[in-house]
């Protein structure tokens, strides 16, 4: 399957917003409705997802460049990169590339092309990202009576709302990439 084929949405906001929270209650929703989703998760900084003293950190810090760890239940790839830049969203993607998915959840990527929902709490005091990025089709916010957007204003706490906006977001084939 193509990743052409497969609807993406993302979640962007400022740091501290609650993506992550966002993300992680709305996927249980999507998966109660058949879906199987994959997430790329854009991350700032030097991140670990392999402790000390397990197999995969032992190997990778041995020297290993890429570390592929797998079970019958679950697989984890770890790959040092050593890039100057960050790696593009659609490099990420291609990743995906023959895996069986309905929905590609992307946590990040802002300034990134592609088909968003902006994740957007009062108290951050931030701009509205809605306001310059045409790619922004909703906002899901903690103040929706105070907003003034030109798009769908969503609750942030709900996530069956914010899951069946996706759904029909799907079913209208809108979800989609700009490059």
């Amino acid at each position: 399957m193509s990743l052409r084929n497969i609807p993406i949405v993302g979640f962007a906001a400022f740091s501290g917003s609650g993506k992550t929270t966002l993300v992680s209650g709305v996927i249980p929703v999507l998966r109660d409705s058949g879906l199987r989703i994959g997430v790329i998760k854009h991350a700032h900084h030097n991140f670990k997802i392999d402790t000390p003293g397990k197999d995969s950190y032992e190997l990778r810090n041995a020297g290993a460049e890429q570390v592929l760890i797998a079970s019958r239940e679950r697989m984890a790839w770890v790959r040092e990169s050593v890039e100057e830049q960050e790696p593009t969203l659609e490099e990420l993607l291609n990743i995906y590339t023959g895996e069986e998915l309905d929905l590609i959840i992307v946590e990040g990527f802002k300034h990134e092309p592609f088909t968003k929902i902006e994740v957007h709490r009062s108290t951050i005091k931030r701009p509205l990202l809605a306001s310059t990025d045409s790619h922004i089709i909703a906002v899901a916010t903690d103040s929706p009576d105070t907003l003034d957007v030109n798009v769908e204003v969503l609750d942030l706490d709900n996530f069956t709302e914010i899951a069946q906006f996706i759904l029909e977001k799907m079913r209208e084939k809108t979800l989609t990439l700009a490059f």
